[in-house]
């Protein structure tokens, strides 16, 4: 395969067929996020697109053993439909389709599958009953190992080292220094200035770069572990909205 191609969709069946023969990309990181407001300052595809680029540098620096699939781009997102532009999916409908796609992975023969989330909306859904799936899983194939973490837990010591607010916050320091350093684009400096809340006033680019620096050691230190054949069980898992209340509905 040319180029490093890390996204399973920029593959043709050929490449990824010839992949799997050869014993690479047996693991593999869904990303999955939202589309909600986030302030007045950042754009509405933050969740998903910054945990689709950590899943895309790991990949990257693990290659040829992980494969990225296709980004879950619409979550959880109730809480936010006050705001125009926020895109909800329910529970049961969200769970289905992320259900079928580590399923249709493990099908292929992908044994290691992390869902990594990048929306604090998802995580009690899942916690719900991912210790049924990994039972479901295990039962069709052995090997299977499926595990879902939303990045900010996985790196959250040494992010909470580098922010004076919650990790991960709404909108707040820690997801707006991330987006100053990754896709700056992403971020209006005026309306930041300009709106009530002002906690993103915090952030800088060169601490957003040390977080995702973070968030891609840690969950890389993760996957390989999920390839040495660690991390089989499902840990127990402290909610962002245990930490604070209001992170996910400022």
């Amino acid at each position: 395969m040319h180029d490093q191609h890390v996204f399973i969709g920029d593959l043709t069946r050929r490449e990824f067929r010839e992949a799997l023969a050869a014993d690479t990309f047996q693991t593999a990181i869904i990303p999955t996020g939202s589309i909600e407001q986030h302030l007045e300052h950042l754009a509405m595809e933050h969740d998903i697109r910054m945990a689709t680029h950590i899943a895309e540098q790991v990949a990257r620096q693990l290659y040829p053993q992980v494969i990225v699939t296709l980004p879950i781009r619409a979550g959880i997102s109730e809480h936010h439909m006050m705001h125009q532009g926020t895109i909800t999916v329910k529970p049961g409908s969200w769970l289905s389709v992320l259900f079928d796609a580590v399923e249709s992975l493990v099908r292929h023969g992908i044994n290691n599958v992390l869902i990594l989330n990048g929306h604090g909306g998802n995580e009690a859904p899942v916690y719900g009953i991912i210790r049924q799936w990994q039972l479901y899983f295990q039962a069709q194939a052995p090997a299977a190992n499926v595990q879902f973490h939303s990045y900010w837990n996985l790196s959250r010591p040494e992010a909470e080292k580098l922010c004076k607010g919650n990790v991960p916050g709404h909108a707040q320091e820690y997801e707006t220094a991330m987006a100053l350093a990754v896709f700056p684009q992403n971020v209006r400096p005026d309306a930041m200035r300009d709106q009530e809340d002002r906690e993103p006033l915090d952030a800088a680019a060169e601490q957003g770069q040390q977080l995702v620096d973070a968030a891609v050691n840690a969950t890389r230190r993760y996957v390989e572990e999920m390839i040495a054949g660690q991390r089989r069980e499902i840990q127990d898992h402290l909610f962002s909205d245990q930490l604070d209340p209001q992170a996910h509905r400022r």
